[in-house]
């Protein structure tokens, strides 16, 4: 890295580690507070001030970059976005940059985005707890040789996805999931073989389980792509002001009725119908990221 870059971060990462620390303590209390009283009007009570608090949050990162970054975001809308809406956000998945592009996009236009995370990531420092806190479930993340050995390992992320969708069920809500289950590298495109130039092969089990737990609770699909036409980023060429563009396209979708109840698991019929319905999804994914990667912007 460059001395400049290193400039930047001794800069910014300790404006970032103060807007954390400002938001998380007193957010941490109040999970405190409901987790001692576990009563479901205390719950209800509790949640619009910790979303508040998270909301806030991000608010203040996405002003801090918007600020001291030259990064361009271009975004186009196909979408009526309800801020009391019930959405499953279905992104492809590049880098941690999408996490953040994702919550200067929507956030204070839908409900907080709450993702599916890695078990390990609780143990990350004061984020660790205030994930835990607004109700974001923790996963094994198992592979199928894992599973194949020992089948209650699969087990467990399913209890762990329905009682997170019958918490989400009280209250409005993002249930985002990056559906290609990990991040996009040419190693792994390569690997697996994908027919796709852009993405890797969907995972449709996570999301079929979630539709299935959630039901007719959910309005609909917002299905987003992000492309960055300089090259798949890092948070180290975000902070040090090197990603010069984005580009984001949200479509929102119905859910097909017929995909709202089934068995996944051992319906093969069931299966093979929403394994299609996500891979025509990725088709047209890829298409929307060949003409973003390729066309330039017509607003300066």
């Amino acid at each position: 890295m460059s001395v400049v870059t290193w400039l930047r971060m001794g800069a910014i990462l300790p404006l970032i580690a103060a807007n954390t620390l400002l938001h998380a303590l007193p957010l941490l209390a109040v999970a405190l507070f409901k987790a001692v009283f576990a009563f479901r009007a205390v719950r209800l009570a509790c949640n619009p001030i910790l979303t508040g608090l998270a909301e806030n949050w991000i608010a203040v990162n996405s002003a801090m970059f918007a600020r001291l970054t030259r990064t361009r975001f271009i975004v186009e809308e196909e979408a009526a976005l309800r801020i009391d809406g019930h959405y499953l956000v279905l992104a492809n998945h590049q880098s941690w940059v999408d996490i953040v592009v994702l919550q200067k996009v929507f956030n204070r236009r839908i409900p907080l985005l709450r993702f599916f995370l890695k078990r390990q990531l609780f143990w990350v420092p004061v984020l660790g707890l205030a994930w835990w806190a607004l109700d974001f479930p923790f996963m094994g993340r198992y592979t199928r040789k894992q599973i194949a050995k020992n089948p209650e390992l699969g087990k467990r992320d399913m209890e762990a996805t329905r009682l997170a969708c019958a918490k989400f069920r009280d209250i409005p809500v993002s249930v985002m999931n990056f559906v290609e289950g990990t991040r996009f590298t040419p190693q792994k495109h390569a690997t697996q073989a994908s027919p796709y130039r852009h993405l890797l092969k969907p995972k449709s089990g996570g999301v079929a389980f979630v539709i299935d737990a959630m039901g007719d609770a959910l309005h609909s699909v917002l299905d987003v792509t992000i492309a960055y036409p300089g090259g798949r980023p890092s948070m180290v060429d975000l902070i040090g002001d090197r990603i010069p563009e984005v580009r984001v396209l949200v479509r929102q979708r119905p859910i097909p009725g017929e995909l709202v109840e089934g068995d996944y698991q051992a319906d093969r019929a069931f299966r093979a119908r929403f394994q299609q319905w996500m891979n025509e999804a990725w088709q047209r994914k890829d298409a929307d990221l060949d003409r973003m990667l390729g066309e330039r912007p017509t607003d300066q």
